[in-house]
């Protein structure tokens, strides 16, 4: 099947995969995270504020600035305990950064690679200094300097050397079970499979067995894991959530139901109208034809 129908997104999602690149303040956005497909994007984010940040098997629990590096290929939550929670983020595509054997080297760095240690404390210097450095990329990123970003990669690549200089946190949360983490990633692992915006590229994930190939973990470790902490199985929660984007699909775009079921994962149209009535007791038609 073949079609290039695409879903709309929110504005901040389609010019920041338009541009590869995006950078802003936190306490303009009263969060620390837009919406946006996790999936494509590294992130750097430098905070001031208490969290807990689960990333992949482990938890940082951390107060004060830090300097917090994403790959889009490792699932990770984060839980912001603080009332005040001010910073900044960068979020940037591998094809922005110019894969040169330079950038590529820093992307394979223990500040992104799987196992190494993501989060580094800073001192009140460091904040400062690497504060002039995000101001500088939000300013430049507005200006119609015909090689803004080349300048914007170079203070990229400045924050990443910076980060490389210092010694990394390894101050783990403790008392948070190996369950609860595991649980956290496989939710974060979960929703970067969506939104859905477009029919011919299928979801990846859809058996718990699928989900836990990627969290490299035995299948039977994750079942009993997300049991344990929410009472449901892991089964149950991925068959929610794609029922909640089916529905999403059925209401807010024009794509016919054979669509929808190709970009769910079902293979055939009478699969995901069985599936669906199944758990919702109705069929995909009756969905559509609720909306306005």
């Amino acid at each position: 099947m073949q079609t290039k129908t695409e879903r709309s997104v929110s504005p901040f999602n389609q010019e920041l995969k338009l541009k590869g690149f995006n950078v802003f303040k936190i306490e303009e956005d009263s969060s620390a995270t837009k919406i946006y497909s996790r999936k494509d994007f590294y992130k750097i984010c430098l905070t001031t504020g208490k969290s807990i940040i689960n990333y992949s098997d482990r938890s940082f629990e951390q107060e004060g600035t830090i300097l917090f590096f994403g790959n889009p290929h490792i699932p990770y939550s984060w839980e912001t305990i603080s009332t005040s929670y001010v910073g900044y983020t960068c979020l940037f595509s591998e094809e922005f950064l110019n894969m040169s054997e330079r950038s590529d080297s820093i992307l394979k760095s223990p500040l992104f690679s799987f196992g190494g240690t993501p989060v580094l404390k800073l001192t009140e210097d460091q904040r400062l200094f690497l504060n002039s450095i995000f101001d500088k990329m939000i300013e430049e990123q507005y200006t119609d300097y015909s090689f803004k970003d080349e300048l914007i990669r170079n203070y990229i690549h400045l924050i990443l050397h910076e980060a490389l200089k210092m010694q990394p946190s390894e101050k783990y949360e403790q008392h948070q079970s190996a369950a609860s983490r595991l649980t956290n990633v496989f939710f974060e692992l979960l929703e970067r499979q969506f939104p859905i915006e477009t029919a011919d590229n299928p979801l990846q994930l859809r058996s718990p067995q699928d989900y836990a190939d990627n969290l490299s973990v035995h299948v039977n470790y994750l079942n009993k894991s997300i049991k344990e902490v929410t009472g449901k199985s892991t089964s149950a929660h991925i068959s929610e959530r794609i029922v909640t984007e089916a529905k999403a699909l059925l209401q807010h775009t024009n794509w016919n139901v054979s669509e929808i079921a190709y970009a769910l994962g079902f293979d055939y149209p009478t699969y995901f109208n069985n599936y669906f009535k199944r758990l919702t007791g109705t069929t995909p038609k009756a969905i559509r034809s609720y909306r306005s």
